[in-house]
């Protein structure tokens, strides 16, 4: 689990004093379905990420992640010194259906939003389960899950909310 700095809610004011019973029920109606719609669906990204010491990739294609993910992925006590993004994917899941992401020909993910902002993500390669954790993930924070890879290297997918 990776913790980005809190990101606090901005409050929001709302006066009643001035309002009409029936403008307050309408807005109180398009507030409820406004948070049913949020609850039910949750806007997710996934990226795929190589970590290595070498400090280029042989893939053109990667370019290094960006410095709020490497910074975060250094303070973790893993050995490499560069990371580089291979794909990023953004999508949607609900709590009534899980969601598969295929991120490269041998990287898949599933994952499914649970209660309480908690989503379950479960990682494979090369059609093997590799891992799964489950964790709250708010829109401040990250989840990361990889392994190991050939040559000293290691590959890794970080999940976060999308606004």
């Amino acid at each position: 689990m990776i913790s980005l700095l809190p990101h606090p809610m901005k409050p929001v004011a709302f006066s009643v004093r001035r309002c009409r019973p029936a403008g307050l029920a309408a807005a109180l109606l398009v507030c409820c379905l406004g948070l049913s719609a949020l609850a039910g669906e949750l806007k997710l990204e996934a990226q795929l990420i190589w970590g290595t010491n070498d400090p280029k990739s042989p893939d053109p294609r990667h370019k290094p992640v960006e410095e709020q993910v490497a910074r975060k992925l250094k303070e973790l006590p893993f050995k490499w010194t560069h990371y580089f993004e291979v794909n990023r994917k953004e999508f949607t899941v609900t709590r009534q259906e899980p969601r598969k992401v295929t991120l490269s020909e041998e990287c898949e993910i599933r994952v499914r939003q649970l209660e309480d902002e908690q989503v379950e993500l479960t990682l494979y390669g090369r059609g093997k389960r590799v891992g799964r954790i489950s964790q709250k993930l708010p829109k401040s924070e990250m989840l990361v899950l990889g392994g190991n890879a050939p040559n000293y290297t290691a590959w890794f997918v970080v999940l976060r909310p999308k606004d």
